[in-house]
Parts: structure tokens; sequence; C-alpha cells
């Protein structure tokens, strides 16, 4: 979605609302299996003093796979929004600052980006996930496994030692 922003560029104290909804396939991660309903954003841009500043939420409800028990789980994201634009870029390096084109802001790459940016680099179902056994693959959520503790290789010799003792 691109929005044309001559209307509030020279002209201080005024803003643009928007509303929109994301595109799913570009938000996509192996961990996210699939959104519930389309991911939505809203806010405003305002001009404030010369500087054009982007605010609102990005707001996506999601069915994910936990990293540690590969159980589905779902989960809501809320990505509070606050982006600084520029006409010409000065600090190319700066990832904070996003650049317009003309007068024209393409709105779905800036929050495409603020969403991807927030998402985090492991999705759990829950912090204290116990993850699945090494050996048998159970869920350690579920309670133990009958998998006997396995010995470091390294210290097998030391074990033998103990088992001539007794």
């Amino acid at each position: 979605m691109r929005l044309n922003l001559c209307e509030i560029i020279e002209m201080p104290g005024s803003s643009i609302p928007f509303s929109c909804e994301l595109d799913e396939e570009r938000l996509g991660c192996p961990s996210i299996k699939r959104f519930v309903s389309a991911p939505s954003a809203q806010g405003q841009i305002r001009n404030s003093a010369g500087v054009l500043t982007l605010t609102g939420t990005i707001k996506a409800e999601m069915v994910c796979i936990c990293d540690r028990c590969s159980a589905d789980f779902q989960c809501e994201k809320l990505v509070p929004l606050e982006v600084k634009l520029a006409a010409d870029l000065s600090d190319e390096d700066n990832p904070e600052i996003f650049a317009l084109e003309g007068n024209w802001l393409d709105l779905s790459d800036v929050l495409e980006t603020c969403f991807i940016l927030s998402t985090e680099t492991k999705f759990l179902c829950r912090e204290d996930c116990a993850g699945l056994c090494p050996v048998c693959g159970k869920s350690l959520d579920l309670g133990p496994c009958g998998c006997k503790k396995e010995i470091d290789p390294r210290l097998a010799v030391l074990g033998q030692l103990l088992d001539k003792n007794n």
C-alpha cells in the first residue's frame, strides 16, 4: 500500500491516519504455522515541526510451532510502532529511519519490516517448556520419560570401575 504524503509534508502539525491488512505470505517464517486472521495495522503519520513520524500498532493472531517441543500453540502479537520518515537519507545506514519515494511512502514495506524485526528468534509455547527427550522424543512437559540417562562416553571408564567395586 502506497500513501501520498504531499498533504502533510509542507504542513507542520498535520497528520494522515492509516489502517490496512498486511500480506501474510511476506510475514511468514518456519515457526509461524498460520495466521488466525490477517495481521492488521493502524495508526497515523504526523508532521511535527517538519519531522514525519509514523505511530501506531500492528496486531497479529498466529498459530505457532514451539521450537522446543514442536507443539502447536496460539499467540497474539502486538507491535507498537514509532518510525521516523525522511525525504532523503543523509545517514543511509540508520535502520530506524525509512526513506520516502518522492512524496510517497511504501507503507506495506515499512510495516512488514517493523513486524519482522520485532519477531522473536525462538517461539515457545510457554517460558518453562522442557522440550523433547533426545532419545525417545517424548514431550518432557507431560512428565519424565522412561529413558535411562546416557553416560558421557568420556566418563564410561569410570563407570566400569564403579561396577567392579559393587
